[in-house]
Formats: C-alpha cells, structure tokens, sequence
C-alpha cells in the first residue's frame, strides 16, 4: 500500500447534517486539514473510508441508515490505525468504555467550541 495518501492530515467527516458537515469542512481546512471525503451515514463512511483511507475519521452518532456506533466497528477494521472522533450532540449519554469498545477513539460534544474538535484531531495525528 501506498504511503503518500496517509502522510497528509486527510480526514473524513460522517455526519447526516449537510450544514454541519460544511461548517466542519471549513474549520479542518482552515486549520490545515484536508477532507478527502464526506459521508451522511454510516454505511457510506465505510464505503468511503476503504477507497479514501483518511487519517482521520469525524463521526456523528445519530444518523440514519446505520449510526455512528453501529460503523465504528467495521471502520476500525477497514483502517484499524486511523483515529474515530464521535462528534455528537449526546456526549454526556454515552460511556467512553462502551465506545472504546466499538473502536472510537475519542468522544467529543458538539457544543464544545471548533477549536477543541480540531485540538484533539491535531493530537490524535501526532500520537
């Protein structure tokens, strides 16, 4: 496999919100991200994470089709490297240990200001 691909910081953003999935587009490129792909569910993230590899994967929770915990797994498996932020409005509901154990890497609430979403990706990256 190549390696040219997965040194730039590329990130793939799931979310079933057209307007939060420009928003967080904006602030990764902003902040020297590039967003490879974007999906509106789970099983397209899948799909998409196979043929773009990001580095990085921004995942909502709630979304129909397949949510974002029902994915994880199988993104886990398809890049089991690349770092899974679930970004979502129910935080506080889910527990670390139940997401870890679906293969996400870090949790993060969505009335958290950008700048943390982009703290954590940065650092995931360096890690």
């Amino acid at each position: 496999m190549a390696t040219e691909g997965r040194s730039a910081k590329t990130v793939l953003i799931v979310d079933d919100s057209a307007a939060i999935r420009d928003e967080l587009r904006e602030e990764f490129t902003l902040n020297g991200f590039t967003v490879c792909a974007e999906a509106e569910n789970g099983h397209q993230a899948i799909d998409l994470a196979r043929s773009h590899r990001p580095r990085l994967i921004v995942l909502d929770l709630s979304m129909p089709v397949m949510n974002g915990l029902e994915s994880a797994p199988e993104l886990r498996k398809t890049l089991p490297d690349t770092p899974i932020i679930l970004y979502t409005v129910f935080a506080d509901a889910v527990s670390i240990l139940d997401v870890r154990a679906k293969g996400v890497t870090a949790i993060l609430a969505k009335n958290e200001p950008l700048a943390a979403l982009i703290a954590v990706a940065d650092r995931l990256l360096q890690a």
